[in-house]
């Protein structure tokens, strides 16, 4: 699971940098995605050991930083759409997209996470 975490990472490192570049370089916050995808990086290289109970919780670390960016992707989506809308405005497109592709992907990620906690505890490995 430790290889997918660095997938992920990879993948949230790139939409923070093309959302940040889309956006004229204007937006510190665009690099939001890249500042979790780095988190999981770096939680993602220690959890590659042989020692099973640091590959645990460095794996339950990243499930959290996951989860944390699923909520406060989707709900700052969520808040910049119904806040955009309610003033008449068209939302951000580059800053929408962003979120919304921040919270999938890490409700993807959790999703497999808690999928291989289950297999792992199935299997007996716990």
């Amino acid at each position: 699971m430790a290889k997918v975490t660095i997938l992920f990472a990879a993948l949230l490192v790139g939409l923070g940098l093309a959302s940040y570049v889309g956006t004229g370089s204007m937006h510190v916050t665009a690099l939001i995605p890249a500042w979790f995808g780095l988190a999981l990086g770096v939680f993602g290289f220690l959890a590659m050991s042989d020692n099973e109970s640091r590959r645990k919780l460095f794996m339950h670390v990243n499930v959290t930083i996951g989860l944390l960016g699923f909520l406060g992707g989707a709900a700052e989506a969520i808040r910049g759409y119904v806040h955009a809308t309610a003033a008449g405005l068209e939302p951000d497109r580059i800053a929408l997209f962003a979120k919304v592709t921040m919270a999938g992907l890490l409700l993807i990620y959790v999703i497999l996470c808690v999928r291989s906690f289950i297999a792992a505890r199935r299997s007996g490995k716990v």
